[in-house]
């Protein structure tokens, strides 16, 4: 009985659930953020402190100000505020231990360690905020980041957008060259204030390509080889975990107007999905996410 009540459920989520399914793809992992409060610690950690590319943000250890769930939605908060660098060190040069106390806060959230994917759609709804300085992402890194470090283990941005330029969206592949230096491919979806609604925001990941949508639109794909052929180092061909974050400033970001702060990135929902018909040339095999 509770079998047959599990699959009628299911059936009735897949009626009324915008986009949950599409033809030829398995839902295998998602995240509805439907449960107020703190996001689900089964499935999401956080990234703390100062992190990367001279951003301004100090990003928080589950602090229900940058990062909760509400109203159906996991929304991450950019706030200007004062908040003590605990990795602060008097003296230092180095620019995530330089300052005593952060002019901004934010999140970030990751699935590294709890799920990570090789193949499939990766997929999130969501309504990005808005002004000069905000860097919203929605991305993946390698599973072996921390052994053999960026940008060897891969990334790709599924999403990115800054504020300073309100009418287009990225999405870019990053990966090793020779000696040490990295190499991207990306694409631009122009499209006009994507900050004003939902949008979907999407990749299909097979074994020969990347595809990437914004909506029902493909407006980039990148050939797997580009970033090696075969297996062996291709950092493509390897397990990904998901990060969700909204930078401040940076190295791309920009200057911050603080007069748009707070801004919150808005998302609906995060949901992968595995090839179930039988793989063609060219198409993804099925694949269960591996969960850790």
């Amino acid at each position: 009985m509770k079998i047959r009540y599990a699959a009628i459920t299911a059936i009735f989520a897949a009626a009324l659930l915008p986009g949950l399914t599409h033809a030829g793809w398995k839902l295998t992992w998602s995240d509805e953020f439907n449960t107020p409060g703190r996001p689900d610690p089964k499935k999401w950690g956080y990234e703390v402190g100062f992190v990367r590319n001279n951003e301004s943000q100090y990003y928080t250890l589950d602090r229900r100000e940058n990062s909760r769930v509400e109203q159906g939605m996991l929304v991450i908060e950019g706030r200007r505020e004062s908040f003590p660098n605990r990795t602060y060190k008097d003296g230092s040069n180095a620019w995530q231990q330089s300052q005593k106390t952060a002019a901004y806060t934010s999140a970030s959230l990751t699935t590294e360690g709890k799920a990570g994917w090789t193949y499939g759609r990766l997929e999130m709804r969501a309504k990005l905020p808005r002004g000069k300085g905000v860097w919203p992402a929605f991305w993946t890194l390698g599973d072996n980041i921390r052994q053999i470090g960026w940008p060897r283990c891969g990334e790709i941005d599924v999403m990115e957008f800054v504020g300073k330029d309100p009418d287009r969206i990225f999405g870019t592949i990053h990966f090793p060259v020779a000696d040490g230096k990295h190499q991207s491919n990306g694409g631009i979806m122009n499209t006009k204030k994507p900050s004003d609604d939902f949008h979907l925001y999407a990749i299909e990941w097979h074994p020969d390509r990347i595809d990437f949508f914004f909506d029902k639109q493909k407006y980039h794909s990148v050939p797997l080889d580009k970033a090696g052929p075969g297996g062996g180092e291709n950092p493509f061909r390897k397990p990904h975990y998901i990060i969700l974050n909204l930078a401040l400033g940076g190295e791309w970001g920009g200057p911050i107007d603080d007069k748009v702060l707070p801004q919150k990135y808005l998302i609906d929902y995060v949901r992968v999905y595995q090839w179930e018909e039988p793989a063609a040339k060219g198409a993804p095999g099925k694949k269960a996410p591996s969960s850790r």
